[in-house]
Formats: structure tokens, sequence, C-alpha cells
């Protein structure tokens, strides 16, 4: 690693001295020498560090150390608790719920008296006909009321403007001169 340190240091050290132009010698080159040996850096142990020999074994520690971190997803996790609570191999409970029909099931054995069963006072005719009432009254019984309730709301804003037109009528009848000025008025004639 020092190695690799002093090589990098002397990299960056030589290439901005590389790039600059030749200068003639002069008096201040003796000044220029005496500010290179104030460097924090030395050409001479860097030299002396690449020629030195590298160390025999190289350590890898910092690979060797187990990981001091966990990474843990923990929205699978919940979501598989959520998942694991729903019961898909029941169907739907029957009215009055499970108990209530199991004890109507033994109670009321559907060999022995089979008019005491759900929905037994019904012909099979009658049955077809309250599942089609009840079919007619979901599907156009709301939209029966809808279009009632939507002819009431148009009667009743006809009937508001009309109110509001005679009464601006009215408003404007009474004094003809300040009815010239107001746009109302003359809007409505």
């Amino acid at each position: 690693m020092r190695l690799f340190l002093l090589l990098l240091a002397s990299t960056l050290i030589e290439a901005p001295a590389a790039a600059q132009d030749a200068k003639p010698s002069s008096p201040t080159t003796s000044a220029e020498d005496a500010a290179r040996k104030n460097l924090p850096v030395s050409l001479e142990r860097i030299r002396e560090g690449l020629a030195a020999e590298p160390p025999s074994k190289l350590s890898l520690s910092a690979l060797e150390k187990p990981p001091d971190f966990k990474v843990e997803v923990q929205e699978r996790r919940a979501l598989e608790e959520i998942l694991s609570t729903l019961d898909f191999k029941t169907g739907p409970a029957p009215a009055g719920g499970l108990y209530w029909y199991e004890q109507q099931r033994q109670l009321f054995n559907p060999v022995d008296r089979p008019l005491a069963q759900p929905y037994a006072a019904f012909s099979p005719a009658e049955a077809i006909t309250i599942a089609i009432e009840n079919l007619v009254g979901k599907y156009l019984g709301g939209r029966l009321g809808e279009m009632a309730s939507n002819a009431e709301r148009a009667k009743a804003e006809a009937s508001a403007k009309r109110d509001v037109a005679s009464a601006i009528e009215k408003y404007c009848a009474a004094d003809a001169e300040r009815a010239k000025r107001l746009s109302i008025c003359t809007s409505t004639r």
C-alpha cells in the first residue's frame, strides 16, 4: 500500500513539472532549488522507497474480516404474514353463521322435516320470481330512481329561474330611470 502511495505521489508531482516550459538558468534558480528542498515530499525518499524490496507477504486482513452490516427486506415478510392469515379453502358462510346452520341441520333433518328447511316455504316458481324481483330492483330500481330525481331537479331549477326573472322584471319596472343604468335590467329586456 505504501509503495502505491509513493508511486502516486511521484506521478502527481512530476506531471506539472514536466508540463512547464524550460527556463534559462538565472540567479533565482538557487532560490527555486531551496524551495524544492523545503517541499513536504522528497523525490529522493520516493526513489529510495521504489528501490526498496517489497514486503514478502502481503496482508489481506481487510478481506478476511466479516462484514459489520446487515441488509434485511421486511416488506416481503409482512406481505407473506398477511397472506398466510387468509383462508381460501372455505366458501361463503351461510346466513346466521356456521353454528346456526349446523344446529338447524341437526334439529330439522331435511328428510324428516322438508318444510323446515331454509327457503322451503317457496315453491321453485316462487323462488325464481323472488330472484327476478331482487335483480330487477337492484339493477333497474336505482336507475329509475335516479332518473326521477334528475327530472325533479330540472323542474325545480326551471321554476327557480322563472322566479328570479320575474323578480328582476318587477325591480326594474319599479324605477325606470334607475333601470336604464343597471346592466341586469338591460340584459333581461
